[in-house]
Formats: C-alpha cells, sequence, structure tokens
C-alpha cells in the first residue's frame, strides 16, 4: 500500500475500535442493570422480549438472537434483516422450537428445564450495534400431593411414621409443610420428626419432593385430620385420620334407666372402658355373683324386683383391679286399705281404717272424696249422712302412684227434725214445713190434703217437704215420714184463717189499751216529779 492508503486504512481502523468499545462499554453497563429474569411455565410457549422498546422498530436493520452454550461458547438461533423474513441459523434442537414475532420476541415452543441460560437478542442499526440478554428460569408446578405408606394406627407416646408427603416433577423442587386439624406442624426433635429428600430426574430435570412425617400421637388426638401442603402453591393433598391406640386407664358403670329404676323394670348394665381398641369382654359382679360377657359390654336384668337393691360392679377380665362401682335402688310401692269395696254403716257408728304402707322411701299420700281434693285424712268416729260418698286413697314414691278406694253409704230410718207452720204473705193461705231425715230417701205424707209446693233435693240424708192449706175450722195436722229402716210422725196445729183474723183484731185492741195506760203513768210519774222539786225550792228559800 502507498502512504496515502495506509494512513487512510489506520484512520478507518480506529473509527470501528471506538465504536466497539463504546458497545462493549455499553453492553457491560446493561448487563448489569438489565439481567432481570423471566420465568417460563414448563411445556408452554416461552416468549423472550428484545430491548422491551428501547429501539424503534423502524430503526432496526438487523435483529439477531443468540444463547449461551457455555464456556463463554454461542449458539447462534435466528435472524432477521429489516424488509425480510426471518432466517433460522440454530442447526441443534432448536431448529424446530424457535421463531420470532413482530415485535422481536423470540419464542421457544414446549420449554423445558434445558431452556434455562442466557439468551441475547443483538440489535444493529444505522451504524450501532446493541445486545440485550435475558436470563431464563424454567418453572414446573407438581402435578398433586399425594400421601403414602400412611400408618395404620398411631400408639400413644411412640414415634410412628404417619407417612409419605410426595410432589412429583417439580422445578424449582417444592417445600412441603404438614398440617394437623389446619395447623403446621414443625419438628421439635420429640413427638415430632419431619424428614425431606428431594430426587432430581435426569432426563428431564425435573424435582421430586418427598416429606415424612414421624409422629408421637396422644389421646387428643383422635378424630385429628391430618394433610401436607406446598408451600406458596394451591396444592394441599386430601386429609386423613387415624386410629389412636392406647390402654384403659378409666372404667365407668353406667346403668339404664337413668333416672328412677322401678319394680318390674329391666336393668340394663354398661361397662365403658376409655381404651382404644375397646375392650370386648368384661365381668360383672351382681351382688355377690360374678358374670363374664364376651363381645358385648352390656348385662341386662329383666323384671328387677326389690331385692335387686344393692351393689354392682363391673371389671375388666384381663385386669380385675381396674373396675367400677354403683349402688342401684330400685323403687317400690305396696298399699292396703282396709275395709274397702262398698261400706254400708248406720248414723251415728264408727268406722275404723287400716292403712299399710310399704315402699322404698318416703310416701306421699292424698285423699279425695267424689273427685274433691280432703286436706286430710277422713276421720269417722261418728257417721253422719254427709259422710257418705267415693273415698279414693293415693299414694306416691318416686314415679310409682297407687290407689285404693271404698265407696260409704250411711243409712239410718226416717226421722221428722222440724215441723212448722207459717202464713203466706197475701194471708190466704198457711205453708207448712216438714223437715225429715233418714236413709235411703224417706216418704213425706200429710194427714191433710194440700197443695204440693216443693221438695228440696235429697242431699246428705236430709230432705223438706212444703204444702200450702187454707183450713176452714181449727184442725191438727200430721207430718210422716218412711224408708226401709223405720218411720216417724210428727203433728201440728193449725187453726183457721177466720179464727186468727179474729184473734188478730182483739190482740190489736188489747194493744191499743195496754198503750194508753202506759202513756198514762208516764204523765203522771212527770207531774210528780215536778211537784216534788217545787216543794224543794220553796223549802230551800226559807231556810235562808
Amino acid at each position: 500500500l502507498s502512504g496515502a492508503d495506509k494512513c487512510q486504512y489506520a484512520n478507518r481502523r480506529r473509527s470501528i475500535l471506538r465504536k466497539q468499545l463504546k458497545m462493549c462499554l455499553w453492553c457491560f453497563s446493561f448487563a448489569v442493570t438489565s439481567l432481570e429474569p423471566i420465568i417460563g411455565q414448563y411445556g408452554e410457549m416461552l416468549k423472550i422480549p428484545c430491548n422491551s422498546g428501547a429501539i424503534k422498530a423502524e430503526d432496526i436493520a438487523i435483529t439477531k438472537w443468540k444463547y449461551d452454550k457455555g464456556d463463554g461458547v454461542p449458539g447462534y438461533l435466528l435472524v432477521k434483516q429489516k424488509n425480510q423474513n426471518v432466517s433460522i441459523s440454530a442447526t441443534d434442537e432448536y431448529k424446530v422450537r424457535v421463531s420470532m414475532d413482530k415485535n422481536s420476541s423470540l419464542l421457544i415452543s414446549a420449554a423445558k428445564l434445558s431452556d434455562q441460560r442466557t439468551f441475547t437478542c443483538m440489535v444493529v442499526t444505522g451504524g450501532d450495534v446493541f445486545e440485550y440478554p435475558v436470563n431464563v428460569l424454567i418453572h414446573k408446578l407438581p402435578a398433586k400431593l399425594e400421601i403414602s405408606g400412611e400408618a395404620e394406627e398411631l400408639e400413644i407416646g411412640r414415634l410412628t411414621k404417619l407417612g409419605n408427603c410426595v410432589a412429583k416433577d417439580a422445578n424449582p423442587p417444592a417445600n412441603i409443610t404438614w398440617f394437623k386439624n389446619n395447623k403446621p406442624l414443625e419438628a421439635d426433635g420429640k413427638g415430632i420428626s419431619i424428614k425431606v429428600s428431594v430426587v432430581v430426574e435426569s432426563s428431564t430435570g425435573l424435582s421430586t419432593t418427598t416429606s415424612t412425617l414421624e409422629y408421637s400421637a396422644m389421646k387428643e388426638d383422635t378424630g385429628a385430620r391430618f394433610k401436607c401442603r406446598a408451600d406458596g402453591l394451591p396444592l394441599e393433598s386430601s386429609s386423613m385420620n387415624f386410629t389412636i391406640t392406647y390402654s384403659t386407664e378409666n372404667i365407668m358403670l353406667e346403668v339404664s334407666p337413668q333416672k328412677e329404676l322401678k319394680e318390674g323394670d329391666n336393668l340394663t348394665l354398661k361397662c365403658v372402658a376409655d381404651g382404644n381398641p375397646a375392650p370386648t369382654s368384661f365381668n360383672f359382679h351382681l351382688k355377690g355373683e360374678l358374670v363374664t360377657v364376651e363381645n358385648t359390654d352390656t348385662y341386662t336384668i329383666a323384671n328387677v324386683s326389690r331385692d335387686a337393691t344393692g351393689e354392682y360392679k363391673c371389671s375388666l377380665t384381663d385386669d380385675t383391679s381396674m373396675e367400677a362401682t354403683r349402688n342401684i335402688t330400685v323403687t317400690y310401692l305396696d298399699i292396703n286399705l282396709s275395709p274397702s269395696g262398698n261400706i254400708v254403716k248406720r248414723a251415728g257408728e264408727a268406722l275404723n281404717l287400716s292403712l299399710q304402707i310399704d315402699s322404698s322411701g318416703k310416701a306421699e299420700v292424698s285423699w279425695t272424696k267424689n273427685n274433691a281434693k280432703l286436706g286430710k285424712q277422713p276421720n269417722f268416729t261418728k257417721l253422719g249422712y254427709s259422710d257418705s260418698g267415693r273415698y279414693e286413697w293415693t299414694v306416691t314414691v318416686g314415679h310409682i302412684t297407687r290407689t285404693a278406694s271404698f265407696d260409704l253409704t250411711v243409712e239410718g230410718p226416717a226421722v221428722v227434725k222440724s215441723l212448722f207452720k207459717n202464713r203466706s204473705n197475701d194471708g190466704q193461705h198457711k205453708v207448712l214445713t216438714c223437715e225429715a231425715e233418714g236413709s235411703p230417701k224417706p216418704a213425706v205424707s200429710w194427714s191433710i190434703n194440700g197443695t204440693v209446693l216443693g221438695e228440696s233435693p235429697f242431699v246428705n240424708g236430709k230432705i223438706t217437704h212444703k204444702i200450702k192449706v187454707v183450713p176452714s175450722a181449727n184442725l191438727t195436722v200430721h207430718c210422716t215420714v218412711t224408708n226401709s229402716l223405720g218411720n216417724d210422725s210428727r203433728a201440728i196445729n193449725v187453726s183457721s184463717l177466720i179464727e186468727e183474723v179474729r184473734m188478730d183484731k182483739q190482740d190489736q185492741s188489747e194493744d191499743s189499751d195496754q198503750t194508753r195506760l202506759v202513756v198514762g203513768v208516764i204523765v203522771g210519774l212527770l207531774i210528780a216529779t215536778l211537784v216534788i222539786g217545787l216543794a224543794y225550792w220553796v223549802y230551800s228559800k226559807k231556810s235562808k
């Protein structure tokens, strides 16, 4: 080359080096600030943006994508020149997986873990070259969480493998947390042990996480629900519970019926042990008699009697020291009332009642007469007709009620208790009233014809009979009462109405004379008193 050519070549060389140095400094700055990773989902389309709009599309002459194969060796994927179609440069497995969209973003189909690398978008404008590196991460959710190898049962106080929670084919590996009744469990080195292992599948690079829970159960864990969950992911296993086994610590004897056991009831004894599994055989101690039952925890005594009252026990057949005791009382009530049934007595006689109560406790006693409650037990020292009626004696102990009754009839011969007369208000006739007593009901008859005014109801052995008569002369009237036990009669004198009118006038005249006599006596006494007073006054004046 001539000297002029050499000088021109040197100037061009320096210009290119300045541009390359400028571009390298810019790329370094971009790499430090722009290598924000994007996350793609395993098996799905992966989209990697180029310059995020930093350079206008119309200013781009060439877009080129490459990736880092490792050790700084680039792998070229595709290139697109302005106004031309995309040209695939890849010769490896990316050849059929890559494409580019209108925004120059790189598209990679069926993303997999080997795509976790740095991809670089190189953009050429006018006289500048820019590179945009992008770091790619590929994530995959585990298909599901499953618990396998679960224990058949848990024993209190013994660290037992509860099960394995497995999260298959994930990236990054799943973190698993165990829960009991929706509360997280943490290993404490005592009753809770959690061991985690992660296995990577060589063909896919996906990870399988296995979390093994060992748990020392307590009695309170009966019915508890256990499950596992992937942290930060919407995945959890189905919940499960376990049978908790423990020895019997307490035993109880239950009795049915619970409130009151009456004579004639069926008594059921139930032995309840808190062990799990529960014992299947028990000893029942029935007032000194030993009965052993198999495959059941109950024993029934049918139609119990009062003799069944006493102490009962139940115990375990393999540990007789583990027992429970109950005192059982059989409620009973017997009563006897004498006499009973239909009782017939004469008025004035006495009736002695014999009341006997045999019961398991204090008895409540009440009496009724003709369904009306009495305040106390009736006392029949001297029977009257009003004592007749139906008497019922009710005795109660607990929920047992017994009744006894008798029907008392008090009888006596018919007797006239009173016989009297009255003149009617208008003075036109006289009313004769005959009051009788007796049982059965007395029949009433009169020795004179008259008009019957009425007969009272027969109550408590008493009856009243009334007639009206208009006597024209003085006469004697008899009232006669009769029943099956006897009869009685009483007489009364009845004057005529004419004679009674004359006698009334005579009585009025005599009354008038007597009145005048009394007035005269009173006037005489007043005059005598006045004279004596005047004489005393005159005497007193002369003495002075």
